[in-house]
């Protein structure tokens, strides 16, 4: 590809294959939820939902086997599972969204199947910042950034009996990371995002999932049908949320901070260029790390 396409678009294409890939798992789940709605018949003996728990558990166990994610990743993607679960008991019964189908293995209205959505971005963000060798710099002090996610969790509960303070939370966003940039290698060239605007932009497309989730009638918020579009403030939810889940994947990738601006002469001996290995050289390395 590189040497038949100018450097700027070959380039742009890994990036976008490289991100691709990252998506896998969220993206087998979408295709899941397509399928199913389309095919399944309510006298199955199978429910829909279980049958998307068990596709997900399957995948779960594919990742682990093929090492497409290590144990040390499936363990704080773990923590997604809980958290994501958590807070989707609490918003169903508060009325917020629905599970309008059947399933045996529900707990309190919940599909056991929904953990799997927040764990499939955790699923992303482990194996983008390896895919790409991510460095996060200049990155605020860690326990800033804890006692943030913290909030911004909390605020997705208490909004529902106290004041809304997301605006405050948004701006707190842009305060704590406004110098932050996501340093990312594509080949042998080093490139860098501001860390706001890629949690934007990864807020429209989950937005888009979403989307394609109540489309299939997998879930529905309050007064929406398959055929509305989800409204443009859940943009605004995934964008905090991914702060959320960002901050839970720094347990695990601590060693990808830097307190300082990041460059090639101030980096860490194994942070510095090195021979264009392929993704499963890559892979393979960090499974076995």
């Amino acid at each position: 590809m590189r040497a038949r396409l100018p450097f700027a678009v070959a380039e742009f294409v890994m990036f976008l294959l490289k991100q691709g890939w990252a998506s896998l798992f969220g993206g087998l789940l979408l295709i899941a939820m397509i399928v199913t709605a389309r095919i399944w018949q309510e006298d199955w003996i199978i429910a829909r939902y279980d049958a998307l728990l068990l596709w997900a558990l399957g995948l779960q166990g594919v990742f682990l086997m093929f090492r497409l994610e290590s144990l040390r990743e499936a363990r704080v993607i773990l923590l997604f599972h809980l958290t994501g679960t958590t807070m989707e008991i609490f918003k169903v019964h508060a009325g917020s969204w629905s599970y309008p189908g059947d399933g045996i293995m529900k707990l309190w209205g919940v599909p056991l199947y929904s953990g799997f959505m927040y764990a499939s971005v955790g699923s992303y963000m482990a194996r983008v910042i390896r895919l790409f060798d991510m460095r996060f710099a200049p990155y605020p002090p860690f326990w800033i950034t804890v006692c943030q996610a913290i909030g911004i969790y909390v605020n997705f509960f208490a909004h529902h009996f106290l004041p809304d303070i997301r605006l405050g939370l948004f701006a707190a966003t842009l305060l704590i990371f406004a110098r932050t940039r996501i340093w990312y290698r594509i080949g042998q060239h080093d490139y860098w995002m501001p860390l706001p605007l890629a949690a934007f932009l990864s807020s429209i497309f989950l937005w888009l999932a979403e989307n394609v989730g109540t489309a299939t009638k997998t879930w529905l918020y309050t007064g929406q049908s398959t055929s509305d579009w989800v409204s443009l403030a859940k943009m605004g939810s995934w964008y905090l949320l991914l702060y959320v889940s960002f901050v839970t994947v720094t347990l695990v990738f601590r060693d990808m901070l830097f307190a300082k601006p990041w460059s090639q002469e101030t980096a860490p001996q194994k942070h510095r260029h090195h021979d264009d290995k392929d993704d499963n050289q890559i892979e393979r390395h960090h499974a076995q790390r």
